[in-house]
Order: structure tokens, then C-alpha cells, then sequence
């Protein structure tokens, strides 16, 4: 009888299992509702994101200006001291050999400041226009029910892409 005994009780948890299982199909059967949004395409396509773009261009334009016309005078002086340096007295071409490191010197650090700058405002902006986006996205999966929606993967259906939707509701938003 003892060898019995430990037969029934597993009996009784697996029926137990089977019955609870069964008991939550039904909730478990309901479909969970998920989307798929190409944040990429967004930070892209978007009026909000060209938007920005075009603000970053304007705020920028000056200094870039100012950095390609210093890149010509110091490409201008380099050549004129390549062409001059048979005749140059030895004084003469160290000077101006120091003149033309020093503008270069001058220029390297203009150009990674402005680099730098640039980049800072471009991730500010794009975060603006995320931080928009994923307002939009909220809304739009409060008002359609979504369960879940993605905004990073390596496939998508084009079935569950809603990122059109978001874009409409974002371009919208901007005019």
C-alpha cells in the first residue's frame, strides 16, 4: 500500500495543474495587442525632426562659414610659403611656418568646439522630438488598446507598424 500512496498524490497535483491550466485558458487566449513603431524613420522623416534639422542649420550656418574660410586662408598661406620657401631668407620661413601652425592650431580647436556643439544641440533637439513622439505613441496606445508597442526590433509586419500613424499624428501636431 505504501508504494500507492505517493501515485495518488502525484495524481492529484497533476489533475490539480491540468484543472488550473484549463481554468485559465480562457484568459490566457486573449490576444495581446501589440505594434511596432521605426523610431529611426521618425527621428527621419518627420516634420518636427526636418524641423529641427533646419533650426540646427540656421544656428550653425555662421560657423561653419567662418571654419571653411579659415581652412582656405590657412590652405592659402601654406601654399604661398610651399611656393616662396626657395627664396625665403631661414627667419622668414620659420615665422611664417609658425604662423601657418599656429592658424592651423587655432583652426583644429574652432572645429571639434564647433563639433562638439553641434552634436550637443542635435541630441537636444532629437530628444525633444522623441520625447513628442512618445507622447503620441502613448496616446495612440491608450486609444487603440495596445498591450505592448516596440519601438527597436529586428523584423516588424508591416501588419503592426503604426509608425505612419505616429508620423501623421506628429506632423499634425507641428503645423
Amino acid at each position: 500500500m505504501k508504494t500507492t500512496f505517493p501515485l495518488i498524490k502525484n495524481l492529484t497535483a497533476a489533475a490539480l495543474t491540468v484543472g488550473a491550466l484549463l481554468a485559465a485558458a480562457p484568459a490566457m487566449a486573449q490576444e495581446a495587442r501589440i505594434a511596432a513603431v521605426n523610431s529611426e524613420r521618425i527621428l527621419r522623416d518627420s516634420v518636427p525632426a526636418k524641423q529641427a534639422q533646419v533650426k540646427l542649420e540656421q544656428e550653425f550656418s555662421k560657423r561653419d562659414r567662418e571654419l571653411q574660410d579659415m581652412a582656405q586662408k590657412i590652405k592659402g598661406m601654406a601654399d604661398k610659403l610651399d611656393k616662396d620657401t626657395a627664396v625665403l631668407a631661414d627667419a622668414d620661413r620659420q615665422r611664417r611656418q609658425r604662423e601657418v601652425a599656429d592658424l592651423d592650431r587655432e583652426f583644429q580647436r574652432k572645429q571639434r568646439e564647433f563639433r562638439e556643439d553641434l552634436n550637443q544641440r542635435r541630441n537636444e533637439e532629437l530628444a525633444q522630438v522623441l520625447e513628442r513622439a512618445n507622447r503620441v505613441i502613448r496616446q495612440l496606445a491608450e486609444q487603440r488598446k495596445y498591450d505592448l508597442i516596440v519601438q527597436e526590433a529586428v523584423y516588424v509586419n508591416p501588419r503592426i507598424d503604426i509608425t505612419d500613424d505616429v508620423m501623421k499624428a506628429l506632423n499634425a501636431g507641428s503645423k
